[in-house]
């Protein structure tokens, strides 16, 4: 990363102009607290998570929400909610570096899809807005609840209560906590993304906070066409150009696509960006 790029993006990400926006790669050195092993974070090893280890047939292994539309056929839609309760509301895991360096930060906006409560923990300390994905619903248009934390537990509110003084952490994909919702099955994705699309799974105050932002995508990989999707309607009204994608590997498909929309692809990777903020991994291990 060029010394004037790092520095643009510093100052944009600390002025609250740049938005972090969270994929699966910043899990990467959250262990299970009792096994040591990573937490299952990107698709590849939510499926596995998902069979008890085994892989699925190469067509389900594509990406997660395929193989989850095929055990929720099998097995029901509590099936993948009791799942993913199981990964990242009862099982204890150990800090991500990531969520160190944003507690310590606190920006005013950021996007997780992720499915864990590793940032909500990052602000227990202090008040937020939380607004969760939700799929497949009827009783209201809208594909999303909003939450206030009052410092001690969360309530649901509506868009007009949403205090503007406050954080807002966006967990499109959902979270075990203060209810659990999920975004998971291919069924999920497509209601969500339908909805994404037609303005109802956003609330109205972000359309507004969102125009003119720009983002750093942190360990998201661009190459299946959900993730692009979600991504390419939540951030919608951005600037130009649109933002930065760390990837030290990328692929054909996702040089083209990031080309097209407007993103600049940064040869770096999460743990890069954690030296660059003083927050790198092989120092957060022998501290």
């Amino acid at each position: 990363m060029s010394s004037p790029l790092f520095s643009e993006i510093l100052d944009g990400l600390y002025d609250n102009k740049i938005v972090p926006y969270l994929g699966p790669g910043v899990l990467f050195d959250a262990k299970n607290k009792l096994t040591g092993q990573a937490m299952p974070a990107d698709s590849h090893s939510l499926i596995l998570a998902m069979n008890n280890g085994q892989p699925m047939a190469p067509k389900l292994m594509y990406e997660f929400p395929r193989a989850a539309m095929n055990q929720e056929l099998k097995r029901g839609r509590n099936f993948l909610g009791q799942f993913l309760n199981r990964t990242y509301g009862e099982t204890e895991w150990t800090r991500a570096a990531i969520h160190d360096w944003l507690a310590h930060w606190k920006p005013a906006y950021v996007i997780d899809v992720n499915r864990d409560t590793q940032l909500q923990d990052s602000y227990t300390d202090e008040e937020h807005t939380l607004i969760v994905g939700v799929a497949r619903i009827t009783a209201s248009q809208f594909r999303f609840r909003i939450y206030h934390f009052d410092g001690s537990s969360y309530f649901e509110i509506s868009q007009e209560q949403v205090d503007s003084r406050f954080p807002v952490l966006f967990k499109p994909m959902g979270t075990p906590k203060p209810e659990a919702n999920y975004v998971a099955s291919d069924a999920d994705y497509v209601d969500y993304i339908t909805e994404l699309m037609g303005g109802f799974a956003i609330p109205d105050f972000l359309k507004s906070y969102r125009k003119g932002k720009q983002y750093l995508f942190l360990g998201l990989r661009l190459n299946r066409d959900s993730e692009r999707m979600v991504m390419s309607d939540i951030i919608r009204d951005a600037a130009e150009p649109k933002g930065w994608v760390l990837n030290k590997n990328p692929t054909d498909k996702e040089i083209r696509y990031c080309k097209k929309i407007g993103l600049e692809i940064i040869d770096a990777d999460v743990e890069d960006w954690l030296d660059i903020v003083g927050f790198g991994y092989e120092q957060k291990k022998s501290a």
